[in-house]
């Protein structure tokens, strides 16, 4: 099972002159896709006893993921109002003074996480916020040794008000971290200096098994080094794959659609452990960026954050045969 564990949140969504309520948040769109995608999955965090609130626990029980980790507080529900401008990135505004998401803290944490816990994934602006990324933090420590740990900065630089300090914990995060997943777009913001080459190496360099890059029109890549376990220790490994050619509605959970969908490969085909991910074939990797690519595009297809369900991802890969 996949935990995703941060925010949820409600994106106000542009609709004409107006804007419509869509449940929302990185890790939490990022768990619903995994439930869609018929892979075990649980969220954890707190949510308002608000409608809004309401109306996030319903999505995730639609989708077919576990509830039961959830706290639930009086605070009101965190909002962020979205800008979309064709071709170009989302820009966000969020209003999350004390809401519930935010105080998630370390008394919400279970003191065992349920035994059949195989990958946590956290990130985005839930690492930018007091007491949520501390808690978060504490979670990924206490974890790191026992579960595959993949992390999507997914960073929103109006959410950083000092940039060394995010730096310092961002690589402190990374470091604890199986997998990160990260587009081109973070890499540039957080290593302006860079090449992308360069920030894969340097990432690689503070410690995970496995560094993927989303290129946007581009496609992705992935870069992954070979464990002492593996049969050829200490070299790395690559694969890339294109995005597939579906007519772009908007791009609000593309990032987060990706990760997930890449993770529901690795756990449905039994690679969901450091040994297993440093060992994955050239072949396999190219394959499971090409099905995170296929739900990321299907995603981008529909207004909002509205992930491919299994059934959606078989009838397009059926259609192109």
């Amino acid at each position: 099972m996949i935990l995703c564990c941060g925010e949820a949140l409600i994106d106000m969504v542009p609709s004409g002159d107006l804007y419509r309520p869509c449940p929302g948040g990185s890790p939490y769109n990022s768990a619903v896709a995994i439930g869609r995608l018929g892979v075990p999955v649980s969220f954890l965090g707190r949510l308002a006893k608000d409608f809004f609130g309401d109306l996030l626990l319903e999505r995730l029980s639609a989708s077919k993921v576990r509830t039961d980790l959830i706290a639930r507080s009086e605070q009101n529900s965190t909002l962020a109002f979205v800008k979309l401008e064709h071709g170009k990135e989302p820009q966000y505004a969020f209003y999350t003074a004390d809401t519930a998401d935010r105080s998630f803290s370390s008394g919400d944490l279970p003191a065992r996480l349920p035994s059949d816990t195989t990958c946590i994934l956290f990130g985005s602006i839930s690492m930018t916020m007091e007491p949520v990324a501390s808690t978060i933090e504490q979670l990924i420590q206490r974890e790191r040794d026992a579960r595959v740990i993949s992390f999507d900065p997914n960073i929103r630089p109006i959410m950083i008000k000092d940039m060394e300090a995010y730096l310092r914990r961002l690589e402190a995060w990374i470091a604890a971290s199986t997998i990160v997943k990260i587009s081109n777009a973070d890499i540039e913001f957080v290593y302006p200096a860079l090449s992308l080459n360069e920030a894969i190496e340097r990432i690689l360099s503070l410690g995970p098994a496995l560094v993927v890059v989303t290129l946007g029109k581009n496609g992705s890549t992935a870069v992954g080094k070979r464990g002492q376990d593996c049969a050829r220790p200490g070299t790395l490994f690559c694969a890339s794959a294109p995005v597939y050619d579906i007519e772009i509605v908007d791009t609000i959970g593309a990032g987060d659609t990706f990760h997930a969908a890449f993770l529901a490969w690795l756990e449905e085909h039994g690679k969901m452990s450091r040994k297993a991910i440093s060992a994955l074939s050239e072949a396999e990797l190219t394959e499971a960026l090409s099905f995170a690519n296929l739900a990321a595009s299907l995603v981008c297809a529909k207004r909002g954050a509205e992930p491919p369900t299994k059934a959606e991802m078989d009838a397009y890969a059926k259609k192109r045969l």
